[in-house]
């Protein structure tokens, strides 16, 4: 009996000297945490999708803490609220974050693109770029296979009739698309820009309309018609400056092959209201009838 109980007292002795080695241990060895990136981080939303620049929401946060003068509007997820969040903490102006969105290069559907080849093997657009360079007649052009689809979270981009399709209002730009996409047909553009151009082949003219009868041929007639000197043609493609774009319209009304897309929504005009009719004339009262004689 007496040897369990000595046994039990120098488990509890040396539970107890453990326990003070590791208190003085974790005094000693502390790491200094910032309160202000715990603050930071608890803020962002945890997505981790680099679309701020950095690695992951703990790498931005903690650029943040060191750096005030970093902008707070980096987060494409959380938005203005989240950067309103961090200038709060920060003490600083979050700044106006402009939203940016996802734009595919590139209109050429299963009836534009012309096909080389039945495509039967991994369904991924990177296995089928390793294939000759894809599917269709133009090397430049969306492969369809969904690669950017797989690569969102937000359910923002998937592939319609051959062609990668962006929902501008999911979108967050955080570019994981982008880096999907083995043709690096996908930039992140301010989504204040609604004329998009929608072909990156920079074949000659007609070289490039065999391949796609809705690719650039390069003719210049968007840049002679664009009045504020934002569409440029270079290496055979029309490039515009988003700067300078005034989302007039008029370069795609312009091009001849539907390369350049104009995605501003107009406004259906409203209906004339219709004419009241005309009250309908009383009809006169029937003679009455005469009494009838005695």
């Amino acid at each position: 009996m007496n040897l369990i109980v000595i046994a039990v007292v120098v488990v509890v002795l040396i539970g107890f000297v453990g326990a003070a080695i590791l208190s003085f241990a974790s005094k000693v060895f502390a790491v200094p945490v910032d309160e202000t990136f715990v603050k930071l981080r608890a803020e962002l939303p945890g997505a981790n999708c680099g679309g701020c620049g950095f690695a992951g929401c703990d790498d931005y946060a903690n650029a943040l803490s060191e750096d005030h003068t970093l902008s707070c509007s980096k987060c494409p997820v959380g938005g203005p609220d989240v950067a309103t969040k961090l200038g709060d903490i920060l003490g600083v102006s979050a700044g106006a974050g402009e939203k940016q969105v996802a734009v595919v290069q590139c209109n050429g559907t299963k009836e534009a693109a012309k096909a080389l080849l039945t495509y039967n093997d991994i369904k991924t657009c990177k296995a089928a770029k390793q294939l000759f360079g894809g599917m269709n007649a133009c090397p430049f052009g969306c492969l369809g296979l969904g690669d950017c689809t797989a690569a969102c979270e937000f359910d923002a981009i998937h592939i319609c009739d051959g062609v990668a399709v962006v929902n501008r209002n999911d979108c967050v730009a955080c570019g994981a698309c982008a880096t999907a996409c083995p043709n690096n047909l996908i930039r992140i553009s301010p989504a204040k820009n609604l004329v998009i151009v929608q072909c990156a082949n920079k074949a000659k003219g007609g070289e490039a309309r065999k391949a796609c009868s809705n690719a650039c041929i390069g003719c210049g007639k968007c840049e002679k018609t664009c009045k504020f000197d934002a569409i440029h043609v270079e290496d055979n493609l029309a490039f515009i400056d988003p700067e300078k774009c005034k989302n007039c319209g008029m370069c795609a009304k312009e091009c001849p092959t539907g390369a350049i897309v104009n995605m501003k929504v107009k406004k259906a005009k409203p209906a004339a209201p219709k004419a009241e009719a005309a009250p309908a004339p009383a009809k006169e009262a029937a003679p009455a009838e005469e009494n009838a004689q005695a």
